[in-house]
């Protein structure tokens, strides 16, 4: 039934696409709508890739419908701090400036937010011109929302009174670090929370601005059917799902597109949602303030990163359905670099931690190709654990095979055999480490990013282990990457076997 729903909203989205650039009829019910919602969500760029998206057209597309007389309320549903070239060197500032020049009206936090720690996150919360909504995420300190957020937030648009809660995901394993100073909130508990106090206030629409796996928000839509649309992130393809009578709309990443969703409330008592998929495309032209601060951040990234580093003599595979769920040439050399870096017997590298999606077609590497494939900032540590430890994260990291996931483990200095068929916590055998077969009593030396070493998606059997190089000691994945091609001058990376998987 599910699917259905789905293959079902993916083709009115798709006549929404083509509809897209003509102005509404006259006589469209959605004229009526005294709200235009404009959801954004996963935007790692302020500029068109590949052609689509860009900040500059969003804003274009907010100001005409503006002139058109309606009311355009821009939202975004988290994840856009990080990660890219250009948050690399500017740790998120560009894209706070890019979406204040757009003119964002109301975002929440997504995971990726907090890779810069807290304390980046809270300064770029305070540059920020628009409202944030945070209703899962408490300061500890503090016992109040992260960065001063509202927990929830009442707009009236006309005759309409919408009430907005926003939720994060708690899932994503986040830095001990990170623990230390926040506390996550279980989306359920939160939205139990806020969506009374939103009864209170006899708000006439109910809307979730999210950032939540697509099962959460289809389980918060079961569990709290007066939410009236999920404005939902996280995922970074179009979905467009009914659940129950709650809207669920995620509209890609990088701003390709931007999900229009105009709202009105009938007499009567009936919540009309009228959707469309609009493509960002260069039909759109460009907003010139907005346009203004992105070419400027892009200038300022400098001739640095086109420096050629060394040659590829072979495709690097980092397109995320694969490295997230198998062996690829990109993942092993990241791996070994971090290896060698760390004088380490083996390594693991979470692949969700290997960025691009793309082909790196065989040629020049410059330092911006490395810094799109290593854009977090993560430091090599190296840990001293028993072979008992190395299974249990292996085990960890391949457990939601067939899917993929970004906690699958990319290895140097081990090979493995997968089986998918048995069940999670035990598909993994004939574990070898150099060619010998791995003694889960005797310790190995094995590199591993900081994001792993402090417990990130899920891996926390290294906590307590002992350690040889902490985050505060190691050195960038991303330069451990650089150095390891530069000495080489020339790669050519090789599938060799390192993962067996029986499908």
């Amino acid at each position: 039934m599910r699917r259905a729903v789905v293959v079902a909203c993916a083709a009115l989205a798709l006549v929404a696409v083509v509809a897209a650039q003509r102005p509404d009829d006259l006589g469209s019910p959605r004229l009526a709508a005294p709200l235009t919602l404009l959801q954004l969500n996963d935007v790692y760029s302020t500029v068109p890739v590949d052609g689509a998206g860009g900040l500059a057209r969003v804003a274009t597309l907010k100001r005409n419908l503006a002139a058109a007389g309606r009311t355009p309320f821009l939202v975004l549903a988290g994840d856009f701090l990080s990660s890219s070239v250009a948050s690399t060197v500017f740790k998120g500032e560009q894209m706070v400036a890019a979406l204040n020049a757009a003119g964002l009206d109301l975002a929440t936090l997504g995971n990726h937010e907090f890779d810069f720690g807290v304390d980046l996150l809270l300064q770029r919360m305070a540059e920020a011109r628009w409202q944030w909504v945070v209703s899962n995420v408490v300061d500890i300190a503090t016992g109040k929302p992260i960065g001063g957020a509202a927990p929830y937030v009442v707009r009236t648009f006309g005759s309409l009174k919408v009430g907005f809660i926003g939720l994060c995901l708690t899932t994503e394993a986040t830095g001990r670090e990170t623990l230390r100073r926040i506390q996550l909130i279980n989306p359920l508990v939160a939205a139990a929370r806020y969506l009374p106090v939103l009864k209170k206030e006899r708000v006439d629409v109910i809307v979730a601005i999210t950032h939540l796996t697509l099962a959460e928000d289809e389980a918060l839509a079961q569990r709290f059917p007066q939410i009236d649309v999920i404005v939902g992130g996280h995922e970074h393809f179009p979905i467009t799902v009914m659940e129950n009578r709650t809207l669920i709309s995620k509209a890609g990443s990088d701003a390709r597109w931007v999900a229009r969703i105009d709202v009105n409330r009938r007499h009567g008592g009936s919540v009309e949602r009228h959707f469309e998929l609009v493509p960002i495309t260069a039909a759109l032209p460009d907003d010139p303030r907005t346009a203004d601060v992105v070419n400027a951040y892009e200038a300022r990234l400098g001739p640095e990163l086109d420096v050629v580093i060394a040659s590829t003599r072979v495709p690097l595979d980092g397109v995320a359905a694969r490295i997230r769920s198998s062996e690829t040439n990109l993942g092993n050399l990241v791996a070994d670099a971090m290896r060698a870096s760390a004088d380490a017997e083996i390594a693991m590298v979470n692949s969700g931690g290997v960025r691009g999606d793309r082909v790196h077609s065989p040629g020049p590497l410059t330092r911006r190709a490395l810094v799109e494939i290593q854009p977090f900032g993560n430091v090599v540590c190296k840990v001293a654990v028993p072979g008992r430890i190395v299974l249990d994260a292996l085990n960890h990291g391949v457990a939601q095979l067939p899917a993929s996931a970004g906690r699958f483990p990319q290895v140097s200095g081990l090979t493995m055999k997968v089986d998918v068929n048995r069940p999670a916590g035990d598909r993994v055998s004939d574990v070898r480490v150099n060619g010998q077969p791995l003694d889960p009593a005797r310790s190995y030396t094995m590199a591993i990013p900081d994001f792993v070493f402090n417990g990130g998606d899920g891996y926390t059997m290294f906590a307590g282990q002992r350690v040889l190089i902490d985050p505060a000691s190691g050195t960038t994945v991303l330069s451990a990457l650089e150095t390891y091609v530069a000495a080489k001058k020339e790669i050519a990376p090789q599938v060799d076997g390192r993962i067996a998987i029986v499908r």
